[in-house]
């Protein structure tokens, strides 16, 4: 088993998704990752400007962040988004502990500004999606010497 596989599976497990669910978008992920790239975060999510535009499943790696769609009536899976880190620019996120959702943004390469909801169901998942997300995108200062 390789290393996406050995991390994609516990981290969607820890986001609660299905087996299901899983096996409906592993082959879009498989073909955007690297079989030896870490899963960070695997999540449902949805955009805050389309609501009705139907589910998503955000998976993060240390390498590349991967949104694939499911529509709501013909449950029919296509990639939303598939870009390598250091091709966004601009990402913030912003925990909210009343609504227990993180709301990230990031500009894609285009110039498009994409948002996602993640929704999560008690208010310390919350923290601890904004301590992965600090992981991944913020990068350590270089010390001061005295």
């Amino acid at each position: 088993m390789d290393v996406f596989s050995r991390t994609f599976l516990p981290a969607a497990a820890e986001a609660g998704v299905a087996i299901p669910t899983v096996s409906r978008h592993m082959p879009i992920f498989r073909r955007c990752v690297e079989p030896d790239d870490t899963t960070v975060l695997v999540s449902r999510c949805s955009r805050p400007e389309a609501p009705m535009a139907g589910e998503y499943l955000l998976l993060l790696t240390y390498r590349r962040l991967v949104v694939t769609q499911e529509t709501k009536v013909l449950h029919r899976l296509r990639l939303h988004l598939n870009a390598n880190l250091r091709h966004l620019s601009n990402v913030t996120w912003s925990p909210d502990l009343t609504r227990t959702a993180v709301e990230v943004a990031a500009t894609a390469v285009d110039g498009v500004r994409e948002r996602f909801r993640l929704r999560v169901a008690e208010p310390e998942a919350v923290w601890h999606l904004d301590a992965l997300l600090q992981h991944v995108f913020r990068t350590p200062r270089p010390a001061i010497a005295a």
